[in-house]
C-alpha cells in the first residue's frame, strides 16, 4: 500500500479528518477555471529552475520554504500536491513532492491521477480562491542530501556501482532534441556519458480511470531491464528535475534505497562546455 500517493476519496476525506494543505501546481489559468476547494495555486513548483551550486541551494530552499510557509504548511499540516494528470504535466506534482522532500516536510501526499480523477469521482469542484495563514516553515537542512550537485555527478561517470539514470523523452535521450521546450532550446544534445535510460513514462501504466504509476514489483521489473536492483545507488537526472521527481517517487516506493536526484539536470550540465557528453544515437555511440 503506497505511503505517498492518494485516491480521490481518500483526500476528500482527510481533508475533513485532520490539517491538510492542498497545492495545485498548475498553470494559474488551468487553476482559475476550478480547482479542489481550498487549494492553493503554486505553478512554480514546476516552473522554477535550480543550479547545483551552494548559492542555488540556498536559493531554491528559501524560496520554496517561502512559498509552502505561506501555503500555511508548518509540519503539523499534511501536504498533498495534484496537477491535471499523471502523465500531462511532466511530473509537477512530483516535483512539489521532491521539493518538499529536500526541505525536510514530515508529511506529503500526491494525489493519485491528479485533477483529473477527482473530478472523474464526481468530486466538489470551486473557483473561490482561498487565503490561507502564513506560518512559518520548517527547514530540515539534513534533508537535503537527496540533491547531488554537478560535480557529484561527475565523480559518479567514472563509478559504475552508481547508476545514472536518464529518464527524458526519446527524442532528447537519442540527442535529436535538447529538451521539452523545443530542440535548441540548450547548447548541447545528448546523454550524460553512462547514463542508463528508463523513459519516465514507463513508471506508469494506463488504466480505464486514466495513467496511474505501476506497483512496486512492476516498477522494480522495469529498473531490472538497465541492471538496477533495490541495493543500486542511482543518481536521477532529466531536464529540470520534474520528470525525474516522477521517478524519484516510483523507486521510493517500489523499495529502491538509495536514490538521489541531480536537480540542475540537463538544463545546467548541457550549458556547462566543460562537462563530458556522449552525443549522437545510443546505439552508435556504444557499437
Amino acid at each position: 500500500m503506497s505511503t505517498i500517493l492518494i485516491s480521490p476519496p481518500d483526500l476528500s476525506a482527510l481533508i475533513l479528518s485532520e490539517p491538510t494543505v492542498v497545492i495545485d501546481t498548475r498553470n494559474p489559468e488551468s487553476y482559475a477555471a476550478g480547482h479542489i476547494p481550498g487549494a492553493v495555486n503554486l505553478h512554480e513548483i514546476f516552473t522554477f529552475l535550480a543550479t547545483s551550486t551552494p548559492e542555488g541551494y540556498a536559493e531554491l530552499r528559501a524560496k520554496f520554504a517561502d512559498a509552502f510557509g505561506k501555503a500555511g504548511l508548518s509540519g503539523n499540516e499534511t501536504a498533498v500536491i495534484y496537477e491535471q494528470s499523471m502523465n500531462s504535466g511532466f511530473g509537477q506534482s512530483c516535483r512539489g513532492y521532491f521539493l518538499l522532500t529536500f526541505l525536510g516536510y514530515p508529511k506529503i501526499k500526491v494525489l493519485h491521477g491528479g485533477f483529473a480523477a477527482w473530478e472523474a469521482a464526481g468530486l466538489p469542484v470551486t473557483t473561490a480562491v482561498p487565503e490561507p495563514k502564513a506560518v512559518t516553515f520548517p527547514v530540515d537542512e539534513a534533508a537535503g542530501a537527496v540533491i547531488i550537485d554537478a560535480a557529484a555527478m561527475l565523480s559518479a561517470v567514472e563509478d559504475p556501482a552508481v547508476a545514472k539514470l536518464d529518464v527524458r523523452d526519446v527524442d532528447e535521450w537519442i540527442g535529436e532534441s535538447s529538451s521539452p521546450y523545443g530542440k535548441d532550446f540548450c547548447p548541447r544534445k545528448g546523454r550524460i556519458p553512462g547514463a542508463k535510460w528508463i523513459e519516465w513514462y514507463r513508471m506508469m501504466k494506463p488504466t480505464a480511470e486514466g495513467p496511474r504509476f505501476k506497483s512496486a514489483p512492476e516498477i522494480l521489473a522495469e529498473c531490472a531491464t538497465v541492471g538496477i536492483s533495490p541495493e543500486t545507488p542511482v543518481y536521477l537526472y532529466c531536464f529540470k528535475g520534474a520528470r525525474a521527481s516522477n521517478t524519484f517517487l516510483a523507486l521510493k516506493e517500489a523499495g529502491v534505497k538509495d536514490v538521489k536526484m541531480y536537480f540542475g539536470s540537463w538544463n545546467e550540465w548541457s550549458r556547462d562546455p566543460a562537462l563530458p557528453i556522449e552525443e549522437g544515437h545510443p546505439a552508435a555511440a556504444t557499437a
